[in-house]
C-alpha cells in the first residue's frame, strides 16, 4: 500500500499548526488549534486504514478485497469528542468574556466613582450614590466651561442619623 505524499503533508501541517496554536494564551486560539490536531487525527486515521476495497457489509468479494470498517468507526468517534470538546470549549470561552466585561465594567464604575468624591472632596468611603443624585449640580454657573464642584452635606439629619 502506498500512502500519497499529498495527505501525508497535508496531515504535518495540521498537527504543527494545531499544536502551535494550542501553545497560545487566547482560548479562541486553543480552540482552533484543538480542531485542527482533531482534524489531522482524522486524516491519520483515514490513510493508516489501508486500502480501499468493497463494504463489508455486502459480503460478496472475498475477505482480503474488504476494507476494514473500524477505522471509520474510529474516525466517526474522534468527529463526535471533537465536536463535543469544541461545544465545551465555546462555552467556556464565552462565560470568561462575560466575566472579563462585567469586571472590566465593575472598574470602570469605581474608577467615575472615585474621580467625583475627589472633585466633591469627600473622602471614598463616604461618598454614596444618595449623595451623588443629591448633590448632581455641576452646573457650569459662570459659563467659562468649569462646573462647580457639589457641597457635601454635614448638617442635621432629620431620619435619626440613618441613611
Amino acid at each position: 500500500m502506498t500512502v500519497p505524499l499529498i495527505l501525508v503533508i497535508a496531515m504535518v501541517v495540521l498537527f504543527a499548526c494545531g499544536f502551535t496554536l494550542m501553545l497560545d494564551r487566547g482560548l479562541t486560539r486553543i480552540l482552533l488549534g484543538f480542531l485542527l490536531v482533531g482534524n489531522g487525527a482524522n486524516l491519520m486515521i483515514f490513510l493508516m486504514s489501508g486500502t480501499f476495497g468493497h463494504a463489508p457489509i455486502a459480503g460478496e468479494s472475498a475477505p482480503d478485497e474488504m476494507s476494514d470498517p473500524l477505522p471509520q468507526a474510529f474516525i466517526l468517534t474522534s468527529i463526535v469528542i471533537t465536536f463535543g470538546v469544541s461545544a465545551f470549549l465555546l462555552a467556556l470561552i464565552y462565560r470568561s468574556w462575560r466575566l472579563d466585561r462585567e469586571e472590566v465594567d465593575v472598574v470602570s464604575d469605581d474608577a467615575h466613582d472615585l474621580e467625583l468624591a475627589q472633585t466633591a472632596g469627600l473622602p471614598l468611603e463616604e461618598f454614596t450614590d444618595a449623595e451623588l443624585t443629591e448633590s448632581s449640580d455641576f452646573d457650569d454657573d459662570d459659563g467659562d466651561g468649569s462646573a462647580s464642584a457639589p457641597v457635601p452635606h454635614d448638617g442635621p439629619q432629620q431620619d435619626g442619623g440613618r441613611r
